[in-house]
């Protein structure tokens, strides 16, 4: 593909609208856009300087199409890191339409997804994780989304990498440089100082990966499973915390057969919370079915609500379903809701809690129906993402996952070649594909295909 050519999109949303604007990169896309174009002022688009505006007419066969606003930004001041332009013009659809068939017919054509930001990228305006960035920020739809967005495109996530793929050519270059002088018996790399190393950049490659958890969670919302026996609350309770009325709520056991799911953003956090149908035994297949759903939401989810009625369940069920779900990523929100009605169990809470997994410290006690004390969970869930409002680098893109993944397996050879006495010359392999793996996260290693599939999620016009 020709990076150097012309291109045009409509950068705003696609309809109707008050405004659209029109955007233009390459090589000359100012001298192709002067026939159409003319000032109000009569001043002429060849003398126009960088971050200039100019108010007009966009003209085709001395017919105005519209007024417009635009504005010029030179080669290597622009985004693309070349000659651009952006048109504003009145957002009727045909405006849109005519304006974009004109500059067609001059020799530009139409952009690709993410063109715009591709050619930012070619030209060095910044590397790959900044990029993509660009579109997580466009995408993003909560205030830890942006945040991360925002740090990750101003460089935070590279400057990371930078200093470990730099440590790792470094000593790749000393063992290397050994090799030349290899009959000269002389050491440039310590091995000791290199098992440092190694452990030293595993272990923040490791802490990067930890941090997609909540990257992900982030990015696609922290998916949170309400469950528990048939007429619990569930659906109460999840009509509260969304306020509205979203789940059907009757004193009939299994009206809820089907997970419900909707989206809450709680102090810039975006959750996803899915009501499931009442865990029990049944011979209602419709209603089995509901509960195979809710087992698999759960098992997808990171955070478990169990909510329970005192006065209909009894400590093994409690402690079956608890221990069933369980697991290491799965954080758990024990809830005993209906305390408005009066306790006729012989059911302990404490019992309960010192027989069940030890990180439930807690049982929190609501009334959903009289929407008492339910901002309680609202905190915890808060207190359990607190790692979402930390200032750490965050990864929230699989590619990168995968990419730090394949070079802490590069790490983890190494620290099997040093303990196996193998020479410098092999070590060096899998120190420059552990650099290669760094490498492809900034775009520093890249391909076609590979490009082309990142910027291909990209809206047009970016």
């Amino acid at each position: 593909m020709d990076f150097k050519d012309d291109i045009v999109a409509i950068s705003t949303p696609s309809g109707m609208g008050a405004i659209s604007v029109i955007r233009l990169t390459g090589d000359s896309p100012l001298k192709k856009v002067e026939p159409f174009f003319k000032s109000k002022k009569g001043t002429s688009l060849s003398n126009i300087k960088s971050h200039s505006l100019l108010y007009g007419d966009f003209m085709y066969n001395d017919e105005i199409i519209d007024e417009v606003v635009l504005s010029y930004y030179a080669k290597d001041k622009s985004f693309t890191g070349q000659e651009t332009i952006e048109i504003s013009c009145h957002g009727s659809t045909y405006i849109q339409k005519i304006i974009i068939e004109k500059l067609l017919e001059n020799n530009i054509r139409l952009a690709k997804p993410g063109e715009f930001t591709m050619r930012a990228f070619l030209n060095g305006k910044f590397d790959l994780t900044q990029a993509e960035a660009v579109s997580d920020l466009i995408y993003s739809d909560s205030a830890s989304m942006h945040k991360i967005a925002l740090n990750q495109m101003r460089g935070g996530f590279q400057n990371d990498l930078k200093s470990l793929r730099e440590e790792l050519l470094h000593f790749t270059s000393m063992i290397e440089l050994e090799l030349d002088f290899s009959e000269e018996d002389v050491e440039f790399a310590n091995k000791k100082e290199l098992v440092a190393l190694i452990e030293r950049v595993k272990l923040k490659i490791q802490d990067l990966k930890n941090s997609f958890k909540y990257g992900n969670a982030i990015k696609n919302g922290v998916p949170v499973a309400i469950a528990g026996k048939p007429n619990s609350g569930k659906s109460s309770l999840l009509n509260l915390l969304l306020n509205e009325d979203k789940a059907i709520v009757s004193n009939i056991p299994g009206t809820t057969r089907d997970a419900i799911e909707d989206i809450l953003i709680l102090d810039g956090i975006k959750f996803r919370f899915v009501d499931t149908a009442g865990l029990r035994n049944t011979d209602d297949e419709i209603e089995a079915k509901g509960i195979e759903i809710t087992k698999s939401k759960i098992s997808k989810a990171s955070v478990l609500i169990y909510l329970f009625d005192i006065n209909n369940s009894s400590e093994s069920e409690i402690l079956e379903d608890l221990s069933e779900f369980n697991r290491d990523d799965l954080s758990i929100i024990l809830v005993r809701n209906k305390i408005d009605l009066k306790n006729e169990s012989t059911l302990k809470l404490e019992s309960i809690l010192k027989k069940c997994d030890s990180k439930i410290k807690e049982v929190l006690e609501i009334s959903a129906i009289q929407k008492k004390y339910v901002d309680v969970i609202k905190e915890k869930l808060l207190d359990i993402n607190k790692l979402l409002k930390s200032e750490q680098t965050i990864v929230t893109n699989l590619r990168h996952f995968d990419s730090l993944s394949n070079a802490e397996s590069s790490l983890v050879e190494i620290e099997k070649g040093i303990q196996n006495g193998l020479s410098g010359d092999l070590l060096s392999i899998d120190l420059r594909s552990a650099i290669e793996s760094i490498g492809e996260i900034t775009g520093q290693i890249t391909n076609d295909e590979m490009l082309g599939n990142i910027f291909s999620n990209f809206c047009i016009g970016k």
